[in-house]
C-alpha cells in the first residue's frame, strides 16, 4: 500500500506542477487587451522582457497627447523611425480636440508602408520581434504597429554547395523576403502564391509556401500544409529541422526532399509543379515532392545542349555506383572471387599483399574510416588551410600506409577512386547516403561474396521503391515504370521535345512547350525570299 501511495502521490505532485507551469510560462503570451494607460503598458514591456538593454523606449508628444514609441534595438532602421515617425509626430500642428487622435495617426500621420491596428499583447511582442515598432497612446486601448525593420542581412553572393558553369551566380540568403524575391524574379506570373506561415512557438519563425497555382498539385499542397501545422516544436532555426518532422519516412537514408541554396533550380521545380518551402534564417529552400533521379540533375543539364547534357548525366550516374560498390567489388574479388580476375593482375595484388597483415576488409575499413576523418576534418578547418590539409593528409597517411605495411598500393587507389566519384554526385544528401550503404555492402561483400553484394543492391531496390514523397513514389518514373516519362531520366531529350510536364507531380496545367518548337533550317522559299529582299 505504500508504494501505491507514493505513486498515487508522485502522479499528483507532476498534475500539480504541469498546472504550475502552464499558468507560470513566459514563454506563451496570454492574449490580454492593451491597457488605456500607456506607462503601465510600458511597464509591462519591461517586465516581460527583463529590462533588456536593446528595448528602446522614447517618449514623445503629438499635439498634446502623450505617447511612447517602443521596438527593439538592431532589429529595426533607426533612420526611417527618425524620418517617418519622431520628426512628423513632432511637427504635427495642433489638432481638434474632437479629434480621434488614434485614427489621425493611423490615416494620416505615419508615412511608412505598412501601418495597422492591434489591441492585444500578442500581437505587441510579435510586431517588436519582427523588427516593427509599437506606438502607444495614453487613453488608448490600442496601438499602432509600423512596419520598420532593418536589420543587417548577408548580400547575395555565389552559390558555394551547387556549383554552375553557365547558370546564374546568385544564390539565397538568410533572409526570407530577399529568397522570395529571388524566386518572384524569375516567374513574373500573378498565380506564384506564397502562403505565410509561423513555426516555432518560442523561435516563431517565418516561412512562406510558394507553389504555382494552376500547376500544382493541390493535394500535395494541402498534405504539406497539413504537416507543417502539424509540428510542435519550439524553435525552428534552419529548414533541416521542418525537413526532418514533415519527411514520409524516417529511417532511410535517402533524402525524401530536396534542398538547395539556387534560385534558379527551385524557379525550374515550381515550374514542374513542386512545391517550395523557403524558412526565414537559411539561405538553404525545400522543394516537394522529390524523386530519385532528381538528385543527380544538375543545372548545368539544361544549359547546354541534350547530347553534352546526357554524356555528362550518364558519367554522373556511373561515378554513383563506383562510389557505392567500388571497395565491396574489390573486397569480394580478391577474398571469394580470385578466378575472376586476370592472372596478371591477380598476381600482381598478391605480391602488393603479401606483407600486408589484414584481410582485404579490415584494409579497406582502414582505408574509407581513414579517409572520412580527413574529409569531415577538412570541413571543419578555416577554408584557408582546410583544403591543403585534406590532401596533403590523404597523400602523406596514404604513402606512410603502404610503405609501413597496412595497406597495399592497390587497396589505396581503389579508395581514392571512389572518394573521387562519391564527388561527382551533385546534392551532398545522395553523396553521403552511398558513403554510408557503402560499408553495409563491404560487410555483406566480406560474408558472401558477390553474393552478399547483389542481396544488398537487392534490398536496397526494394527499400527504394517502397520510399514516397509526399504520396509520390520515390522511383517514379522508373518504378512504376513509364515509357512517355522518360525524356528526363537517364538521357536528357531536347528541350522542345519537353511538351509537357511529369503527370505524377503536376496536375493542372500539364502543357509545358507550344508546338512546332523544334529548331530547323529555313525553308527554300524562304531562303529565295531572302535572298530577294537582299538584292
Amino acid at each position: 500500500m505504500s508504494i501505491l501511495s507514493q505513486i498515487l502521490k508522485k502522479k499528483q505532485q507532476k498534475r500539480q506542477n504541469d498546472n504550475y507551469r502552464q499558468k507560470q510560462d513566459p514563454l506563451k503570451p496570454e492574449e490580454l487587451p492593451i491597457l488605456r494607460d500607456y506607462k503601465e503598458n510600458i511597464d509591462r514591456i519591461k517586465g516581460e522582457f527583463g529590462n533588456s538593454s536593446d528595448i528602446v523606449i522614447r517618449f514623445i508628444s503629438v499635439s498634446n497627447h502623450k505617447a511612447a514609441l517602443v521596438f527593439i534595438d538592431g532589429l529595426v532602421d533607426t533612420a526611417s523611425i527618425s524620418d517617418f515617425l519622431l520628426e512628423p509626430f513632432m511637427e504635427q500642428a495642433v489638432i481638434p480636440e474632437k479629434t480621434d487622435i488614434f485614427q489621425y495617426l493611423l490615416d494620416k500621420a505615419v508615412a511608412l508602408g505598412s501601418v495597422q491596428s492591434i489591441d492585444n499583447w500578442n500581437q505587441v511582442y510579435d510586431s517588436m520581434l519582427s523588427g516593427n515598432t509599437v506606438i502607444f497612446i495614453d487613453g488608448c486601448n490600442k496601438a499602432i504597429s509600423t512596419e520598420t525593420k532593418g536589420w543587417e542581412k548577408r548580400s547575395i553572393t555565389e552559390p558555394t554547395t551547387q556549383l554552375s558553369i553557365r547558370g546564374p551566380k546568385d544564390s539565397f540568403t538568410e533572409t526570407l523576403r530577399t529568397n522570395t524575391a529571388l524566386i518572384r524574379r524569375r516567374i513574373k506570373s500573378p498565380n506564384l502564391w506564397a502562403e505565410p506561415m509561423k513555426i516555432g512557438t518560442v523561435t516563431q519563425t517565418d516561412i512562406a509556401i510558394m507553389y504555382i497555382k494552376g500547376i500544382a498539385n493541390d493535394k500535395i499542397v494541402d498534405e504539406i500544409k497539413k504537416r507543417l501545422q502539424r509540428i510542435d516544436i519550439d524553435g525552428v532555426i534552419a529548414s533541416g529541422y521542418i525537413e526532418q518532422l514533415i519527411e514520409d519516412q524516417t529511417w532511410t537514408t535517402f533524402p525524401t526532399t530536396f534542398h538547395t541554396e539556387r534560385p534558379d533550380v527551385v524557379s525550374s521545380q515550381l515550374l514542374e509543379g513542386r512545391i517550395a518551402i523557403v524558412v526565414d534564417g537559411t539561405p538553404f529552400v525545400l522543394t516537394a515532392p522529390a524523386i530519385f533521379v532528381q538528385f543527380f540533375q544538375a543545372p548545368d543539364d539544361y544549359y547546354s545542349r541534350f547530347d553534352i547534357s546526357t554524356g555528362i548525366r550518364l558519367l554522373r550516374i556511373i561515378a554513383f555506383l563506383i562510389a557505392l560498390v567500388g571497395p565491396a567489388t574489390y573486397i569480394a574479388a580478391t577474398t571469394f572471387h580470385q578466378e575472376m580476375i586476370p592472372t596478371t593482375m591477380a598476381i600482381a595484388i598478391a605480391a602488393q599483399r603479401e606483407n600486408v597483415p589484414f584481410p582485404a576488409f579490415v584494409e579497406a575499413l582502414i582505408m574509407e574510416i581513414t579517409f572520412e576523418i580527413l574529409r569531415e576534418a577538412g570541413l571543419r578547418l578555416p577554408r584557408a588551410v582546410g583544403q591543403a590539409v585534406s590532401i596533403v593528409g590523404a597523400l602523406v597517411i596514404g604513402q606512410a600506409a603502404v610503405q609501413a605495411g597496412f595497406v597495399s598500393p592497390v587497396m589505396v587507389i581503389v579508395v581514392s577512386v571512389t572518394a573521387i566519384a562519391n564527388f561527382s554526385t551533385p546534392i551532398f544528401a545522395m553523396a553521403i547516403a552511398a558513403r554510408l550503404i557503402r560499408f553495409v555492402l563491404m560487410g555483406l561483400a566480406t560474408m558472401l561474396g558477390f553474393y552478399g553484394m547483389m542481396l544488398g543492391l537487392m534490398f536496397m531496390a526494394i527499400h527504394l521503391c517502397s520510399l514516397r514523397s509526399f504520396g509520390i513514389p520515390y522511383m517514379m518514373p522508373l518504378a512504376p515504370f513509364n515509357i512517355t516519362n522518360q525524356q528526363d531520366v537517364f538521357v536528357r531529350f531536347p528541350l522542345w521535345s519537353f511538351k509537357n510536364r511529369p503527370p505524377f507531380i503536376s496536375k493542372g496545367n500539364m502543357k509545358r512547350t507550344g508546338d512546332n518548337q523544334k529548331p530547323s533550317p529555313p525553308s527554300p522559299d524562304e531562303k529565295n525570299s531572302n535572298q530577294g529582299d537582299e538584292s
